[in-house]
């Protein structure tokens, strides 16, 4: 079994007639899934995706796959397949269309349809090639058949790249839901045809590879959603993926069965199912869904809110209700479904939410107290049934953390996939398929690239320290003017802190201590600003940690006069 080691290095030149596969994203974290083939001097692009901060990245709005080992050839990109049209895998395409607009995009009609209204936010224009399961298109160097499969999202699609170095195929988010609310089933036929051909390497989902049996089917919400709407007597508020067009589709069902309108909330929820509604792929009643503005001339046990939020998103409308920093007002008969499961790394900012809606007195319903969501992500039972149709002959898990990635793998190699020809790789690792053996050769860039506003790429790790810093610890500034030939203080120290809880009273006790060492420096001749700036820095420091502790960000001033 291959695995990724620190000092591997820049990977060698691709041998003539073999497939060079490196991801950018998605390897050891959930999102940012991003992959680049590479063969006979082309590149070939599958997802192009983001992945949301976690609380240890303060201001931070998305980060992106790293582009710049493909910054000097997006000329030899033929294309970026789309698997499917969750965050998570288009979110970063507008980024990468401001780099190269002329990449064409490849995906499903409903993929491509919300990529182009999100695109559209961005001014962007793609040419855009659609395609439905079955096709089969030329790209470049590559020949690429599509494979329907099963995910949260309708128009999801696996894809089989064939090159003369070998097929991979790819499967995108999957699952095997035998009961499918848009009928939709993964096309296992095809896999297993590919798989009697060869599958060379195969990249599959592996984040519910921890996870036994099947996942339960989606109709299994319905009667579910039924029974709390039956229950509910106020306001019912349902918080999911502004994505989940099936999701979406069970709650405008029952609302409607229980005489209740829908009012969309959060711009990119209004936004996506706008589009799945002119596709035809969320079917409700002319008169079922209704303005925000309008709930408030209707008795609040008319009412349902589907709205974004679910994963505790400081921005969006279910956080801001919690905080009461929305127009929409919790009370104590108001009911809350959050509809979606956990990623990792947002428990703590969904409990706050659950926890801020609680407190204002409503109902909260989530998957620890009901089933009212389903995972999109084939369990190990549905990946041992995938892996034994396929009958891979190299093996590469994509999609989810380290644990993941090993549990998939263990199930590869449970139903014949040699050690050997198992490869556990992570961002920016180079995979390469010669002579029909997959092996790890170097390793490119693929760190995080923080978006902040307008911004891509200025917060660095060491900015995002400092805000930790400022949020955790507070701040102390000191403020000094020398005489530039003298050295003697002229003005101050003037001390302020904010976030530190000390008062001026005691932030007086540092100054004979900043005092002193500007006299010692001005004896010694030191007249260097920066100098002086470093001695007031390890003074007040020095303070500060024997009195109260704490290790505040500390910003010295020293001007000459």
């Amino acid at each position: 079994m291959s695995h990724p080691h620190p000092e591997l290095s820049g990977p060698p030149p691709l041998p003539r007639g073999a497939l060079r596969v490196t991801p950018l994203g998605g390897l050891g974290e959930i999102g940012r899934n991003m992959t680049v083939f590479e063969y006979g001097g082309k590149l070939l692009i599958v997802d192009c995706g983001v992945l949301f901060p976690e609380e240890a990245q303060p201001g931070v709005d998305l980060i992106l796959p790293d582009f710049s080992s493909i910054r000097d050839r997006l000329d030899d990109v033929v294309g970026v397949v789309l698997t499917h049209a969750h965050e998570d895998h288009i979110g970063g395409v507008p980024y990468l269309l401001k780099e190269a607009p002329d990449i064409p995009l490849i995906g499903s009609k409903l993929t491509l349809a919300l990529v182009e209204a999100k695109l559209a936010e961005h001014r962007i224009r793609p040419y855009s090639l659609q395609v439905v399961e079955g096709d089969v298109e030329q790209i470049g160097p590559f020949e690429c058949r599509f494979v329907a499969v099963n995910h949260s999202i309708p128009d999801a699609m696996a894809v089989a790249i064939k090159t003369p170095a070998g097929t991979v195929f790819h499967t995108g988010d999957f699952k095997m839901d035998q009961l499918p609310l848009d009928d939709r089933l993964t096309d296992l036929a095809t896999i297993a045809e590919l798989g009697k051909s060869g599958i060379d390497l195969l990249l599959a989902d592996s984040t519910n590879a921890e996870v036994p049996g099947f996942v339960t089917s989606e109709r299994e919400i319905t009667p579910v959603l039924d029974r709390v709407f039956g229950r509910a007597k106020g306001r019912i508020i349902v918080a999911s993926f502004a994505s989940h067009v099936h999701r979406v589709q069970q709650v405008c069902d029952v609302a409607a069965a229980h005489g209740r309108k829908v009012a969309l909330v959060g711009r990119s929820m209004v936004r996506n199912m706008a589009v799945a509604r002119d596709l035809g792929y969320l079917k409700v009643p002319a008169d079922l869904i209704i303005d925000l503005k309008e709930i408030d001339d209707l008795p609040d046990d008319k009412v349902v809110l589907m709205c974004t939020g679910s994963q505790g998103e400081p921005m969006a409308a279910l956080s801001r209700m919690a905080n009461r920093d929305h127009q929409v007002r919790i009370t104590g008969e108001d009911t809350v479904i959050l509809a979606s499961s956990l990623i990792p790394g947002n428990e703590n900012a969904v409990n706050r939410v659950i926890n801020g809606l609680t407190r204002w007195g409503a109902t909260v319903v989530h998957k620890g107290n009901a089933m009212v969501h389903v995972s999109g992500h084939a369990a190990a039972g549905e990946l041992l049934y995938f892996f034994n149709l396929a009958k891979p002959r190299n093996f590469m898990p994509v999609h989810g953390e380290w644990r993941h990635l090993r549990a998939a793998a263990d199930l590869a190699m449970k139903t014949g996939v040699p050690q050997d020809r198992v490869v556990i790789a992570e961002d920016g690792v180079t995979v390469d398929l010669v002579d029909g053996v997959a092996r790890i050769t170097g390793k490119v860039d693929a760190g995080y690239v923080y978006v902040d506003g307008s911004s891509v790429g200025s917060v660095t790790e060491a900015s995002l320290k400092d805000r930790r810093i400022l949020g955790d610890e507070g701040f102390v500034s000191v403020f000094v003017a020398v005489s530039a030939d003298t050295g003697a203080i002229v003005t101050g120290p003037v001390i302020t802190a904010r976030g530190f809880g000390l008062d001026d009273q005691t932030l007086e006790q540092a100054k004979p201590l900043i005092v002193q060492a500007l006299a010692d420096a001005a004896a010694e001749g030191i007249g260097d600003t920066h100098q002086l700036q470093q001695l007031v820095r390890r003074s007040v420091g020095r303070w500060v940690s024997n009195t109260t502790r704490r290790r505040p960000m500390i910003l010295p001033v020293v001007v000459e006069v």
